[in-house]
C-alpha cells in the first residue's frame, strides 16, 4: 500500500494551507482580539473551533463522500445544485471578491486619505483593482506561478513579525470586552468564525485535496482519507497557531487604540498597530502585502465563479453564455458591491453565513457519520436539513431587516422560542427533531442500505 513520505507531506499540508488562508483570514482574529480584549482566550477558541475545526471536517466530509454534489445529492439533487450555487454566490461576488477589494483599499488607501474624498478614492482604486484582476483572471496561471511562490511565506513573515513586535511591545491593561464580545466571548467567537467562509469553501474545493494526494500515486482510497486527514490536521495546526497569535496581536492593538465595533474592521485594527508600532512606513509595508495578497485571491475567485457557472450554466434563456462573459459579469458586479465599504459588506454577510453554515454543519457531521448512522437512515439528511434550513433561512431574514433598519416582531418572537437562540444556535434543536422524523421516515420506508 502506497503511502506518501514526510516530504509530499509537508508539502500538502502547505498546499491545504494556502488554499484556505488569504489575505481575509489575516483580519478577522485581529478584530475578534480587539473586541474581546480581556477575553481574548475564550473568544479566540471560539473562533477556532468554528474556523479551523469546521473546515478541517468539512474536506474530510467531502473526501468520504466522494465530492460535494454527492454528499449534497443525498439530500436531493435540485438541493445539491441550490446549495452550490449559495456557495459559490457566497465566496465569490456577493461577498469574497468584493472583500477582497476593500480590505485592500481599507489597508492600503484609506489611511493615507482623508475623510472628505474617501468614497472617490475607493471608487477609483475598486475600478483599477477589478481591471487588473480580470486582466490577470484571463492566464491565472501566470499569476499563481510567480504570486503563489511567495505569498504565503511573506503572509506568515508578516504574522511573525506583528507578533514579535507585540510581544515586546506588552499589554499594559487589556481593554475591557465590547462590542459583541461583552458577553459570551466563546459563542461570539464560534460565529465570527464563520466570516472566513473556509467551510463553505472547503465543502467546494474539498475534492481537489484528495485529487492531490492521489496525483501522488495513492490509489487505494483508504489510504487517500488518511493522507487527507494527515494534511488535515498539519493546517489545522498550524491554523491554530496563527489565529491565536493574531488573536493577541489584536488585543494588543486594542489597548494600544480604542476601536468602535459598529464601524471599524479587523483592517482597521491592523492598521492602528502598525502605526503605532512601525509607524508610516510600516502602515504601507503592510498596505502593499495586503494588495498583492487580495489581488491573487480575487483573481482566483473569479476564475472558481465563471468556471462553475460555465459549466453548470452553459445557455441561460436559450442563449450561449461564455466563460469570458461570465467573468465579466462577476467582476463588474463585484465592483458595484464593493463600493458599499467593508464594513457594510460584513454586515449583511453575517446573517447569510448565519444561515448557510448550520446546513452545512449538518451536512458535514452527517457526512462524517454516514458509515454509522446516516447510511442505515438515509431520510436523515432530508429532514435534518429541511428543518435545520427553515430555521436558518427565518433568522437570516429576521436579521436582514435589522441590518437595513427595518425589524419583524413577530419573527423575532418566534425564533426565541427556541433553545440556545439567543446564542444563535437555536437550529440545533431542530436538527435533532429532524435526525428523529428522519429515522423514523426511514424505517416507514423500509431504507436499511447505503446510500
Amino acid at each position: 500500500m502506497h503511502s506518501l513520505n514526510s516530504r509530499q507531506r509537508v508539502v500538502m499540508t502547505f498546499t491545504f494551507f494556502s488554499m484556505f488562508f488569504g489575505a481575509g483570514n489575516l483580519i478577522f482574529p485581529p478584530f475578534v482580539g480587539a473586541q474581546a480584549g480581556a477575553a481574548t482566550v475564550p473568544a479566540a477558541i471560539g473562533f477556532i473551533v468554528s474556523a479551523v475545526g469546521l473546515p478541517i471536517l468539512g474536506v474530510l466530509a467531502v473526501t468520504f463522500a466522494d465530492g460535494f454534489d454527492k454528499l449534497a445529492g443525498r439530500v436531493s439533487p435540485k438541493f445539491a445544485l441550490f446549495l452550490g450555487i449559495a456557495i459559490i454566490l457566497t465566496i465569490g461576488p456577493c461577498f469574497a471578491i468584493p472583500r477582497t477589494a476593500t480590505t485592500s483599499f481599507e489597508m492600503m488607501v484609506a489611511p493615507f486619505t482623508p475623510d472628505s474624498s474617501r468614497w472617490v478614492a475607493q471608487l477609483v482604486y475598486s475600478l483599477v483593482f477589478f481591471t487588473l484582476a480580470f486582466l490577470f483572471a484571463q492566464h491565472p496561471e501566470k499569476l499563481s506561478k510567480v504570486l503563489g511562490r511567495f505569498m504565503g511565506p511573506l503572509l506568515l513573515v508578516l504574522i511573525a513579525v506583528l507578533f514579535v513586535a507585540c510581544l515586546v511591545h506588552g499589554i499594559d491593561a487589556a481593554a475591557a470586552p465590547s462590542g459583541n464580545y461583552q458577553t459570551n466571548q466563546m459563542a461570539r467567537g464560534f460565529l465570527d468564525g464563520y466570516q472566513t467562509m473556509d467551510l463553505l469553501a472547503a465543502l467546494y474545493f474539498g475534492i481537489v485535496i484528495s485529487a492531490n494526494v492521489r496525483a501522488l500515486e495513492v490509489t487505494e482510497e483508504a489510504q487517500v482519507q488518511r493522507e487527507t486527514a494527515v494534511a488535515g490536521l498539519g493546517t489545522g495546526i498550524l491554523l491554530i497557531l496563527i489565529y491565536g497569535a493574531l488573536s493577541y496581536v489584536g488585543a494588543v492593538s486594542g489597548s494600544i487604540t480604542a476601536i468602535n465595533a459598529d464601524s471599524d474592521t479587523g483592517a482597521t485594527v491592523l492598521t492602528n498597530l502598525t502605526s503605532a508600532v512601525f509607524g508610516t512606513a510600516g502602515t504601507a509595508f503592510l498596505g502593499v502585502v495586503f494588495v498583492i495578497a487580495c489581488l491573487n485571491v480575487c483573481t482566483g475567485l473569479i476564475c472558481t465563479c465563471a468556471t462553475y457557472f460555465h459549466t453548470k450554466f452553459p445557455t441561460v434563456a436559450g442563449k450561449s453564455v461564455s466563460y469570458r462573459t461570465w467573468q465579466v459579469a462577476f467582476t463588474v458586479f463585484s465592483f458595484i458591491v464593493s463600493n458599499a465599504g467593508l464594513s457594510l459588506i460584513i454586515k449583511v454577510s453575517v446573517p447569510v453565513l448565519s444561515a448557510l453554515y448550520p446546513i452545512s454543519i449538518v451536512l458535514v457531521l452527517l457526512a462524517i457519520t454516514h458509515k454509522v448512522f446516516a447510511a442505515r437512515f438515509p431520510r436523515v439528511y432530508f429532514w435534518m436539513v429541511l428543518m435545520v434550513g427553515i430555521v436558518a433561512l427565518a433568522g437570516c431574514i429576521a436579521s436582514l431587516a435589522m441590518v437595513f433598519g427595518g425589524s419583524l416582531p413577530w419573527l423575532e418572537s418566534v425564533l426565541k422560542l427556541l433553545p440556545l437562540e439567543q446564542q444563535q444556535l437555536g437550529w440545533l434543536t431542530p436538527a435533532i427533531v429532524g435526525a428523529v422524523i428522519g429515522v423514523i421516515d426511514s424505517l416507514r420506508l423500509g431504507h436499511n442500505a447505503q446510500v
